[in-house]
């Protein structure tokens, strides 16, 4: 007797609503979401609230900009535009990602009649009360709320902002043929960049915001004796700061030390070039870039955020938030250890494949949809 064949899942219409396709780890979640259910065979558009996009689209998926005001007749006006394109491209499944996404995906079943919905909150600190209680009042409305980390769910749950039983932890994922160690592009990128054989390469990779707290690590960095140990820092990354940070650099006497590359679409080889990855955010989700370092064999250093402890485990040191001799002190210990043998970032590397592989995570909502079209197709029976 032949061996059974698992039934891959039909096609689906899926529609992805985010609040913006600007550069963000839930954003490029979104397009690498997008790419997977295509070449998966599913038929993929992409709803964004707001005009502009910073990252690469897969081509073949319908991308529908709104450039949603932020007022009540705003809001009608891009409710009523998504009711049309729900109507017209009927849609199997709908899944929303960020905050206003979320709210807005759910207002929108209050107008036309929607499949199911999923919710997908990506930062530990979704807002204040006022969106906390939105989201309660309007839990009810979505199928399914998740969020990318423990941490997340439980700040969710702790604020009332879902009730435990309604919202479940599912990990963002990333491109691992994208992200692996390559000796090769290690030595071409430091040349590339002016660092000497003899130089330890500390790397930060982040948007110049409050949040992710660079101006923690600049203190940090200015506490490594140079004399001891040749050390430089790049932070790649745009965003409000930029201008404040380049003066804290120049007042911490780093200019020779320190560079800011700004965005940058090369983080493969910038994470090879690295001898260390610093994280030294306060606030986080679930960091994506603690995966895609360790999947190129990179050691990490890192602050306590939320989502921090279960991507690194034992794969990296941990240091207290707004600790910058704490941050100094490890990022210190681990630039003089560097990247080690290849044994060792092969283990970095195994450590996040099996769990956050976008392909693995592709596969895991494909059947989470199929569930939820599956409940939503069976008739309630009512109790005798």
């Amino acid at each position: 007797m032949p061996p059974a064949t698992v039934a891959e899942p039909a096609p689906m219409r899926i529609l992805l609503v985010t609040t913006g396709l600007k550069i963000g780890g839930a954003e490029h979640q979104v397009a690498a979401l997008a790419q997977e259910f295509q070449q998966m065979g599913h038929a993929v558009a992409i709803l964004s609230l707001s005009a502009g996009r910073e990252i690469d689209l897969p081509t073949g998926v319908d991308v529908i900009e709104l450039n949603m005001r932020k007022t009540p007749a705003g809001m009608a006006q891009a409710l009523w535009f998504a009711r049309g394109l729900v109507k017209s491209w009927r849609p199997d499944v709908i899944h929303a990602h960020m905050v206003h996404a979320n709210l807005f995906a759910r207002w929108l079943t209050r107008i036309v009649h929607c499949p199911p919905l999923v919710c997908t909150a990506h930062s530990f600190r979704e807002g204040g009360r006022l969106r906390m209680l939105a989201y309660r009042l309007t839990d009810r409305w979505s199928a399914l709320t998740t969020h990318v980390s423990e941490d997340g769910r439980g700040g969710m749950v702790a604020s009332g902002a879902a009730q435990a039983d309604r919202i479940a932890v599912m990990p963002n994922g990333i491109d691992i043929d994208r992200f692996h160690p390559n000796a090769a592009l290690r030595g071409a990128t430091r040349a590339r960049l002016g660092i000497s054989a003899g130089t330890r390469l500390a790397l930060n990779v982040g948007r110049l915001v409050p949040e992710k707290a660079q101006d923690l690590l600049l203190r940090a960095f200015a506490q490594i004796d140079p004399a001891t140990l040749p050390v430089h820092l790049l932070i790649a990354g745009g965003g409000p700061l930029h201008q404040s940070l380049t003066a804290q650099i120049a007042a911490l006497g780093l200019a020779s030390r320190v560079t800011l590359l700004g965005p940058r679409d090369d983080v493969p080889a910038l994470l090879n070039a690295a001898d260390t990855f610093a994280l030294s955010s306060d606030i986080e989700g679930l960091p994506m870039v603690l995966v895609e370092a360790l999947a190129c064999g990179c050691p990490v250093v890192a602050t306590d955020a939320p989502g921090v402890r279960e991507v690194l485990h034992d794969q990296g040191s941990i240091v207290p938030r707004d600790d910058a001799t704490a941050l100094a002190a490890a990022l210190d210990a681990a630039l003089r250890h560097g990247r080690g043998l290849p044994t060792e970032e092969s283990v970095r590397r195994a450590h996040v494949v099996a769990k956050f592989s976008i392909d693995a995570v592709a596969q895991r909502w494909l059947e989470i949809y199929a569930s939820l079209i599956g409940a939503a197709a069976t008739p309630r029976t009512e109790a005798v």
